[in-house]
């Protein structure tokens, strides 16, 4: 039984060039546990998205970075590709949003490129996470603990390396976001199925 996340309302911040699957795949699976999402860009009205190197459709936002307040949510999504994630970091905007999630200890999902932004934001150090393997360096120089694995959780964050590990990423986002309270013995069942899906990628 899937967690219900009704009543949530999810940040997905994001700008041109943003990895598609990224982006819409963990979108549908929010939604489909019954969260709210918006797409939060620093320009609109539309984004680009990427599929890898080639240009993908184009999305409409819903809110201008400008325009809102990060206490109107509950948590944070934050989809990568190079060109988005690259984008994002060197926006102030971005990183007061991303530092208020982080500082009222709200969940925030990050995959591939996406901890830039944390880096950039100076949330990185002492964490442990993951990401696409080209910026691991960058992860470790920001003094944060990085892991190649398909899916990490650490405090209030979860990680992913690319689009082949958003399943994982998905169920392990769902969880996380979870509102407290939520029934223990269906939140101890996805974590067990959660580890054995590590357990068997792992092996594999």
């Amino acid at each position: 039984m899937q967690k219900s996340l009704e009543g949530l309302k999810v940040a997905i911040v994001a700008t041109d060039m943003f990895e598609e699957d990224e982006l819409t795949k963990p979108q549908a699976a929010l939604k489909a546990a019954g969260a709210t999402t918006e797409i939060i860009a620093p320009k609109g009205p539309t984004i680009i998205a990427a599929r890898h190197f080639d240009k993908g459709n184009t999305y409409k936002i819903d809110h201008l970075l400008s325009d809102v307040d990060p206490a109107d949510y509950d948590a944070l999504l934050l989809p990568g590709g190079a060109l988005n994630a690259d984008a994002l970091r060197a926006i102030p905007e971005a990183q007061s949003f991303v530092q208020y999630f982080d500082g009222e200890g709200l969940p925030i999902a990050a995959i591939c490129h996406a901890p830039w932004l944390l880096i950039s934001a100076g949330l990185v150090k002492g964490r442990t996470l993951t990401s696409f393997e080209t910026i691991s360096t960058d992860i470790e120089n920001a003094g944060a603990h990085w892991l190649d694995e398909p899916v990490v959780r650490n405090e209030n964050w979860v990680s992913s390396r690319k689009p082949d590990d958003i399943p994982l990423f998905n169920d392990a986002m769902i969880s996380l976001f979870a509102p407290a309270g939520s029934d223990q013995e269906t939140v101890e069942a996805r974590e067990l199925a959660f580890r054995e899906k590590l357990d068997t990628e792992n092996d594999a």
